[in-house]
């Protein structure tokens, strides 16, 4: 199976990871039953889909409690992320949101980042992480210099306890000033082929300096998957409501391209959101595609992409499909 590095890091894993946002539950995601959640956690690391990705602030730490059991005994084969930055132990100056009616504030100090790792090692019941992101940057670095942030990264580092450094929902600033404070393998970010503003800076930026990409919501919360139609309808309140992508003009388009393509479903065996997540995973530079799911079923069906090799013309083909939609 082909991997990939994450930046200089020397971890290498498959292009496909599994996101644990949605196992959180909370008013965002509803309901989850943690069994099922941990039988989709093995699932995926059975099939090969072996970066698992979580965060404090998913359910409130309940992602990464669950995370934690899924994995008891099988912690070594797995390539294990999580989060810093996001608190609710404490306010700062820097308020992020209230979630499920907790107030959350960005928190980028040394000292709280490393509280937060040590809490997250317990939770997720193991004695490192492959890699800790901060999950959001703050603004004024006057308050939170990255010189700082970057020392606690580098002391846990040190200490065995990360191995790899990433950040998630940066700027190209933000990348060059981790780089000069002491370095970045990872960056994390919102990406689809509806959604490629990142394209025009930070991508080429992190091709040219070594810094990998983990694209989340690569399937743009469902409507990349063939399952959405232009009558499919969501109750008040949910997030899809206030994505530019699913409002009519460009839901077509999506929906548009996606037929466009059902004959490389069938060429390759595929659905189209496996097809997708392949031709996502191939474009510009190798990207790290993170796919959430929430039972084995889901992740059986994610886990077929990897199986899925585009020719080189049909990636052509796809590419001039894409960039006749003029996002």
């Amino acid at each position: 199976m082909k991997t990939i590095e994450i930046g200089r890091s020397g971890i290498r894993v498959p292009a496909l990871g599994m996101g644990t946002w949605a196992i959180g539950g909370g008013a965002w995601w509803g309901d989850q039953d943690d069994r099922i959640s941990i039988s989709a956690i093995q699932r995926a690391v059975d099939l090969g889909i072996v970066w698992i990705d979580t965060a404090p602030i998913y359910g409130l730490f309940h992602s990464e409690e669950v995370v934690g059991r899924a994995l008891e005994g099988r912690r070594d084969k797995v390539v294990l992320s999580t989060k810093c930055g996001l608190e609710w132990r404490h306010a700062t100056p820097v308020f992020h949101k209230t979630v499920d009616g907790t107030d959350v504030y960005r928190d980028l100090s040394k000292a709280s980042i490393i509280q937060d790792v040590e809490e997250s090692l317990k939770r997720l019941k193991t004695d490192h992480l492959d890699v800790l992101y901060t999950h959001w940057q703050t603004t004024d670095t006057t308050l939170y210099p990255v010189e700082e942030t970057l020392d606690a990264f580098l002391t846990l580092k040190a200490q065995g306890k990360i191995r790899a450094i990433g950040a998630s929902n940066v700027t190209p600033d933000f990348v060059q000033a981790y780089l000069a404070a002491g370095g970045l393998d990872v960056i994390q970010e919102k990406y689809s082929i509806m959604t490629r503003r990142l394209e025009k800076e930070l991508m080429p930026l992190c091709r040219e300096l070594g810094v990998s990409l983990q694209a989340y919501s690569p399937l743009e919360q469902g409507l990349l998957t063939g399952k959405v139609t232009m009558d499919t309808v969501y109750p008040a309140g949910n997030t899809r409501n206030n994505n530019p992508n699913f409002q009519p003009e460009r839901r077509r388009k999506a929906l548009d391209l996606l037929s466009g393509w059902e004959d490389l479903c069938e060429t390759y065996g595929c659905s189209k959101g496996n097809l997708v997540i392949a031709f996502t995973a191939a474009r510009a530079f190798p990207i790290h595609v993170l796919v959430g799911a929430r039972t084995p079923e889901q992740v059986e069906d994610n886990a077929h992409a990897m199986s899925v090799s585009l020719s080189a013309e049909d990636l052509a083909r796809m590419e001039a499909d894409l960039q006749a939609l003029d996002l």
